[in-house]
Formats: structure tokens, C-alpha cells, sequence
């Protein structure tokens, strides 16, 4: 298995991308540890894994944007798995719209504290042990708004921007020490965040909630949105030895609508 003795630590693993990736990873041979605010879903998630697969899994309430409490979530599984994470997934994300100038500063620091500190935290406690034995993935889930503009998400670009330049920076400090660090950047998935995309769409325009989802997949030049496990499939690439020639790089899984 091409996983097999890793240990996975996944933000946001309770659902979508998060979840998917787990599946994959599990399937593979990992132990995963499990992390998000909301307890009840990487509960149910860690139970299946562990059911299915039966791999060791852990599922823990964590605030990624808390300092503190990401480093009681780390110290709770390097406890239980008898040291911290080969493969760290920052995936934990929060999406919301507004024209810039009702973009109040709340909003850009949820943010940034959420997308972009979150995964500075977690790398932060990941990291020093992965340089300790030579070998470590990180891989951070971004998003094509990292790589462009859109109107009404100035916030969640600007901090998907900033996902993208830690990813470079630090892929260059430690690509000699056995360690990748890459983001995926997926277009429109279809997962719950879509999901309340979709409805506010409804909201502020009247459309349909049909009518909203075929806007949003003519974004892409296939006409549909991408599926978590294709999001899955590149994140497997990325922690296994087959990909450790990919280092620093911010690859789309789009259908082609953003084509650098």
C-alpha cells in the first residue's frame, strides 16, 4: 500500500474534500487523525474509516484559527499514534461573499485567521518532526481563487493568495530535507460549501437553485463541477513516494477553467 506506516493529519476531515481525502488516504494504509470544529462529523467519518478500512483513526475538535488549541489537537495525536503527523492536510476553509465595501474587517479576519493562519498553526506543529526524520507531505488545500480575482470574494481570495505564497516559500527552505509542500487548488467541487454557494445565490439574485448550479459549471470548460474524490485522487499523488519530485507547486483541479 502506498501508505502504509504514515500517519495523515487532516483539518477540516468531517466533510467534502476533507472526508474524501481521509477515504483515499485510509485506503491506502494510512492511520488518519481527524480534525474540525464540529465534533459529531469526524466522529462519524473516523468511525467508517476505522470500520472500513481498519486502519487507526482519531477524530478531534479543533479550531485551526486557535493557536492553543491546535497544539492540544497535535499533542492528543502524537500521544495516541506515538509521534506527530507524516502528512499534514490543511484543509480546514470558511468561504463567504460581499462586495468589497461591505467587506467589513470581521469578515477579512475570519479569513485570514481561519484559511491562512490555521494552516500557518498546523504547519508550525507539524513541521519540526517531519525535519527530525527527513520526510514529510504537506499539502495545503487552496482553491483557483488563489490564483485569481473574483468579484465579491476579495477576503477568501486574498487569503487563498496567501496559502499559495507560504506554499512556495517554505517548499524552498525544506525540499532538502526530504519534506514536499504543494497546494491543490480545485474550481467549484461539489460539496457542502457549493452547496451554500448555490443558496445564496438564490438569495441575492432570485435565480433558481438549478440555474445557480449551471452557472456555476459553465465556469468550467467540461460544463460540471469537480468531484471531492478527483480533489482526493491528487492530494494521494502528492503525500506518496510517487510524487516526491513535486515540490512548491499549486496545481488546479478545475477542468481547465484557470490555465496557469
Amino acid at each position: 500500500m502506498k501508505l502504509a506506516n504514515k500517519l495523515a493529519f487532516i483539518t477540516g476531515g468531517g466533510r467534502g474534500i476533507g472526508r474524501a481525502i481521509a477515504f483515499a488516504f485510509a485506503r491506502e494504509g494510512a492511520s488518519v487523525a481527524l480534525a474540525a470544529r464540529t465534533r459529531a462529523q469526524v466522529d462519524s467519518v473516523a468511525n467508517e474509516i476505522a470500520s472500513e478500512f481498519g486502519v487507526e483513526t482519531l477524530a478531534l475538535e479543533c479550531d485551526v484559527a486557535d493557536a492553543e488549541n491546535v497544539g492540544r489537537a497535535f499533542a492528543r495525536a502524537s500521544e495516541q499514534f506515538g509521534g506527530g503527523p507524516d502528512i499534514l492536510v490543511n484543509n480546514a476553509g470558511i468561504a463567504e461573499t460581499a462586495p468589497f465595501t461591505k467587506t467589513d474587517e470581521a469578515m477579512w479576519q475570519r479569513h485570514l485567521a481561519v484559511n491562512l493562519t490555521g494552516t500557518f498553526h498546523c504547519t508550525s506543529a507539524a513541521l519540526p518532526e517531519m525535519l527530525e526524520r527527513g520526510w514529510g507531505r504537506i499539502i495545503n488545500i487552496a482553491s483557483i481563487a488563489g490564483k485569481t480575482g473574483a468579484p465579491y470574494i476579495s477576503a477568501y481570495a486574498a487569503s487563498k493568495h496567501g496559502v499559495l505564497g507560504l506554499t512556495r516559500s517554505l517548499a524552498l527552505e525544506v525540499g532538502a530535507n526530504g519534506i514536499t509542500v504543494n497546494a491543490i487548488c480545485p474550481g467549484y467541487v461539489d460539496t457542502e460549501m457549493t452547496s451554500r454557494g448555490i443558496a445564496n445565490i438564490v438569495a441575492k439574485t432570485g435565480k433558481s437553485a438549478d440555474d445557480a448550479l449551471s452557472t456555476l459549471k459553465r465556469a468550467s470548460p467540461q460544463n460540471r463541477l469537480v468531484t471531492a474524490a478527483e480533489v482526493a485522487a491528487l492530494a494521494l499523488l502528492l503525500a506518496s513516494e510517487e510524487g516526491r519530485g513535486i515540490n512548491g507547486q499549486a496545481i488546479n483541479v478545475d477542468g481547465g477553467t484557470v490555465l496557469f
